[in-house]
């Protein structure tokens, strides 16, 4: 963020898309010749399969678990797209901060976010290591935080000062940050292999969507607002609704050894795979 901060003041916001862009096709070079394929430490699907067997996707879609971590996703993905639009801008027009003040302040929400991914991720990993279920090592560590968020943020408008409202929002938007490590493993662990990338795909696109939805209707409460002071904190209470009901959501609805169960009761052989006929 100090870096595309300094590109925008000293050139344009147009160079600072084009550097992210230029660093985005870096990190794929980077993962064509370094990644590898993992491992899934989880009980599959079907446990005593062949590894040949799909579930029919109108299940894997309609599963309580899967719809509650995406819309959770959704949720605190909305705070991501925020960030990354409005932020700087409540910063600088909102509470009066310059462009390189403001600009540096944006960094606190993704150093927070960094913290707390790594200890909601090592916190979660270890949990499920010691016998926890994903129930409650992955869904109820992520959306209880996700509640906490929700809870905080509405209070942004009674903050005395500019930065009591920014330690506000950064903790209020960043504190369930550990959604985004626990989506992919709830996805993974209720679907079976052969379809994995597939619903990984889906839930992605269904979580990010948000990123297009939330700048858009925060720039529309800022425009009909009477100042945009206001239009600013009320899009962030809006936000804190979101975290609020998608942490409840996650806590009522994501149990995935429950929904393993049901989903294989539907798992059918893999139509694309023949079996060769045994002749005598």
């Amino acid at each position: 963020m100090p870096a595309l901060n300094y590109i925008v003041i000293h050139y344009s916001w147009h160079w600072a898309f084009g550097a992210l862009g230029i660093v985005g096709l870096l990190w794929a070079v980077l993962w064509l010749f370094l990644g590898r394929e993992g491992t899934l430490v989880d009980t599959p699907v079907v446990a005593a399969g062949s590894g040949e067997e799909r579930v029919p996707y109108r299940c894997l879609l309609t599963c309580p678990t899967i719809l509650a971590a995406c819309f959770a996703g959704f949720a605190s993905y909305w705070g991501i797209a925020l960030g990354l639009t409005w932020f700087t801008s409540y910063l600088r027009t909102g509470l009066g901060y310059s462009q390189q003040v403001g600009g540096n302040l944006s960094t606190l929400p993704w150093l927070f976010g960094f913290i707390v991914l790594m200890i909601g991720g090592f916190i979660s990993q270890r949990m499920k290591s010691k016998g926890a279920s994903s129930r409650t090592s992955r869904g109820v560590l992520a959306c209880a935080t996700m509640v906490v968020g929700g809870c905080t943020l509405p209070f942004l408008q009674l903050m005395p000062t500019p930065g009591a409202k920014v330690a506000l929002l950064v903790f209020g938007s960043a504190i369930g940050s550990t959604i985004y490590v626990v989506v992919p493993m709830i996805v993974s662990e209720l679907t079976p292999q052969p379809q994995r990338a597939a619903m990984l795909a889906i839930s992605t696109a269904i979580v990010t969507l948000s990123g297009a939805f939330g700048p858009f209707v925060m720039g529309w409460v800022i425009q009909h607002a009477a100042t945009p002071l206001q239009g600013y904190e009320l899009s962030f209470t809006i936000l804190g609704i979101l975290l609020l009901a998608g942490g409840i959501v996650g806590l009522l609805f994501i149990r995935p050894e429950a929904d393993r169960k049901r989903l294989a009761a539907h798992a059918v052989a893999d139509p694309s795979i023949k079996v060769q006929p045994i002749r005598a």
